[in-house]
């Protein structure tokens, strides 16, 4: 018997926005037994606003003015599920996904941001780079700079719509970062032609008139061409080509400044010809929010009370740029978001209490600092206006650095839990249930019947006599006289939050042994423990648990035939699988030959990785490329392997890189040599060994060392721990006759980037370690 405290309501967050990171860091700090809290957001790492001007500039990293989702969460005991939000079934409370199951919900808070409005003039989809998204925005900002400064002799034209304090920022940004990159490499400033295109008779507006007057001056004097009461009413390409910043796909293709020039057509008939265009006019929202059912104003904003509270559906919030107070309307500022970030969670608490919300009034003047790009500032305020000036920049920076600070060094340590017990003792709450073990640890039968009537099986095979369709005490299968049935089970605590993806990247890992014995997957059974809860809840995670397996098992060949489910205190998952083959085409361990090649098919680092992120020291990005890593399934890397005449094969799991390599060398009677800079590494690895962080499988891999030769000379490279991490639906390591190696490498490398060639089978001398490292 254990104790534990069920989640019993599940609060829901779309999109990282400066309200829900606020939120999700003092939720940390008070945690509200029985509430999951999941954040669902499509990208790790979200700009803070009030230095991604500065970043433009190239006065800050991307790491100083990005606040990484993927540590906060997990400091919040939150779960992240990267996707994309298209949708909502408010009658339902669910959240629905581009790729991905619906997501439940008992309290929903949307803080997703805005879109630049006014993409329907003619052209403006087509041939402009809109500031938001920004993560799409800063993708091509880099292209831009990367190009300049490959080729600084060569003129470029940029064109900025939108004469707010975003347009502005942006103008002083890019003109400052290109200015440098000229100067550096020696070239004249005036490579750069920049216009700033602006439909009102001065720029901000929404500013004291002394500020805007200030802005246009200092642009001016920096060559800045502005154009006011000039409405862009048309953008073109001036030879009729297509613009490459169409699509994605073809913005890859080409370099940035091998585009046809655009065409800027203004009402005046005003034409200016550009090579950029970008696009900072007002802001408009997500069409999905309407769409869904929620109450909105004339931009498509949800309407909210003075709770942050939706007018039309009381079990959604919403702050930031997506929302409007309907009784205090203010502009679409950072400064008002980051307000709004403590009273949001408060009544999102008190919502699930199912307390009275308070109210917020949002302040009506507000202090901007508008950075100039070149490490000064101009404050405006009301009616009070002055700069630009060093000290307003050091000023403001030093109020972004505060800021950020709160986002980063998170140590868990620093949380409270209500529920930890440390010591001393304390009455069970009405919320804990004490949880049997043995077979009354099951999930109820009820939860079951319904996950697996949702489960729809993509494909059905013939030789399952007995399967999920009958209620049966086992499955049963038929194997054909002519072939063997290969069969492997594994089995492991979740390493990612997101259920659905845990189900994929588990049955990838478990499938691999299969691909590597040369064997074609036929059927599996699931084994699952899912975390105390609701029955309703219980019964969501199962369901996006099988959903993601059977997608894989399916893509495979293969069919989920039933499994076994219990409850626990935390989520895993593993699948027992077989499959078909003839004994004649199997692959062992045991076939390398002198003079082989040795191939390994991915990059080598998810043990050390997560290692990393249980401590909070792994980076969003790391972890995304970690988790795509592990998403890619092997089986076509086996059959490729096999049709260039592989000798041996295994996959690199547990044991890590040195381990599986060992077991092959001594079933195979040879020895390897091992080449280091060859091998594949995932981003952000390196780094992470620096620091002294090892997977706690690391020491007992270690001991694998004393089978290499020159061990202690080697030892001191810093990838040299990689050789010993454990891997998680890692790559295939195999080897192939080197008349055919390369051939092999080729055809792997077409859709297994990764691939490589990392060393070669020798022959074994008496009395000489098998692994030798070069």
């Amino acid at each position: 018997m254990k104790s534990s405290i069920a989640t019993e309501t599940d609060l829901v967050l779309i999109g990282g926005g400066h309200s829900h990171v606020i939120a999700i860091k003092n939720f940390a700090m008070n945690p509200m037994p029985g509430v999951r809290l999941t954040l669902i957001t499509d990208v790790y790492h979200t700009p803070y606003s009030g230095m991604l001007p500065g970043y433009v500039a190239g006065l800050y990293t991307f790491d100083q003015c990005h606040i990484d989702l993927h540590p906060l969460a997990k400091f919040a005991g939150a779960r992240i599920f990267v996707d994309r939000a298209i949708g909502l079934n408010l009658e339902k409370n669910q959240v629905i996904c581009a790729n991905r199951p619906p997501v439940t919900f008992d309290v929903l808070s949307i803080d997703i941001g805005s879109t630049p409005a006014s993409l329907t003039v003619p052209g403006a989809r087509e041939y402009s780079i809109p500031v938001k998204p920004i993560s799409k925005f800063l993708t091509y900002w880099h292209q831009i700079t990367a190009t300049v400064a490959q080729l600084p002799e060569q003129k470029i034209c940029i064109g900025i719509v939108g004469g707010g304090v975003g347009g502005v920022e942006l103008a002083f940004a890019v003109q400052s970062h290109l200015h440098n990159i000229y100067q550096n490499a020696r070239q004249p400033t005036n490579n750069l032609e920049l216009h700033l295109f602006h439909r009102g008779t001065r720029l901000l507006p929404g500013r004291h008139r002394w500020v805007g007057k200030q802005v246009e001056k200092i642009l001016k004097s920096r060559g800045v061409v502005l154009h006011l009461e000039e409405n862009v009413t048309g953008v073109k390409s001036k030879d009729g080509q297509d613009s490459d910043f169409a699509t994605d796909a073809r913005m890859s293709e080409r370099k940035i400044l091998d585009f046809a020039p655009k065409i800027i057509e203004c009402n005046s008939g005003l034409q200016i010809e550009c090579d950029i265009l970008f696009w900072v006019t007002q802001a408009s929202a997500a069409p999905w929010l309407q769409t869904a059912g929620l109450a909105t104003d004339a931009s498509g904003f949800i309407l909210v009370n003075d709770k942050l509270q939706s007018i039309s559906h009381p079990q959604v919030f919403a702050a930031g740029d997506v929302a409007t107070m309907v009784n205090h309307s203010r502009p679409k500022a950072g400064v008002f978001a980051v307000r709004q970030g403590k009273p949001l969670l408060e009544n999102l608490q008190r919502a699930l209490q199912r307390k009275p919300l308070k109210s917020f009034i949002p302040q009506k003047k507000f202090l901007i600092l508008i950075g100039t790009g070149d490490q000064r500032a101009i404050a405006s305020r009301g009616q009070i206006g002055f700069g630009p000036e060093s000290l307003l920049w050091r000023w403001k920076d030093h109020i972004d650095r505060k800021f950020m600070d709160k986002f980063t060094n998170l140590k868990m340590e620093g949380r409270s839990y209500p529920s930890s017990g440390k010591g001393k003792s304390r009455k069970r709450k009405d919320s804990e249930i004490m949880h049997c073990a043995g077979c009354g640890a099951k999930v109820g039968s009820k939860v079951l019947e319904k996950v697996l009537h949702r489960i729809q099986q993509q494909i059905q095979r013939d030789d399952i006599l007995i399967g999920m369709n009958t209620p049966d005490d086992a499955a049963v299968v038929r194997v054909p006289t002519d072939k063997v049935m290969v069969q492997t089970i594994d089995y492991f605590p979740a390493l990612v939050d997101d259920p659905y993806l845990l189900g994929k990247i588990a049955t990838n890992h478990c499938l691999s042994d299969l691909f590597a014995m040369g064997a074609t997957p036929q059927s599996a059974l699931a084994i699952a423990t899912i975390p105390y809860a609701s029955s309703t809840k219980q019964e969501d995670d199962l369901y996006q648990l099988l959903l993601g397996a059977t997608e894989i098992l399916n893509q495979a060949g293969a069919v989920l035939m039933g499994g076994h489910t219990t409850e626990g205190a935390e989520l895993a998952f593993g699948l027992t699988c077989n499959g078909l083959a003839f004994s004649e085409k199997l692959l062992y361990n045991s076939g390398m030959q002198s003079g082989d090649v040795l191939i390994l098919t991915k990059a080598l680092g998810t043990g050390v990785l997560f290692a990393a992120d249980m401590r909070l020291r792994a980076k969003g990005r790391w972890i995304e490329s970690a988790i795509k890593s592990m998403l890619v399934s092997n089986q076509n890397a086996a059959k490729l392997l096999l049709e260039y005449g592989a000798t041996a094969c295994t996959d690199v799991t547990g044991f890590g890189l040195v381990g599986h390599l060992l077991e092959m060398v001594k079933a195979s009677q040879v020895a390897v040599e091992l080449e280091m800079e060859a091998i594949s590494v995932l981003p952000g690895v390196a780094e992470i060994l620096q620091q002294g962080i090892f997977s706690s499988l690391y020491p007992e891999n270690l001991r694998m060392s004393a089978s290499i030769q020159n061990s202690e000379q080697v030892s001191t490279h810093v990838l040299y721990p990689l050789l010993f991490d454990p891997q998680t639906s890692g790559g295939l390591l195999a080897t192939v006759p080197a008349e055919s190696a390369s051939a092999c490498l080729q055809a792997l490398q077409q859709e297994y980037s990764e691939s490589r060639i990392i060393g070669r089978v020798v022959m074994l001398d008496t009395g000489v370690l098998p692994i030798r490292i070069c």
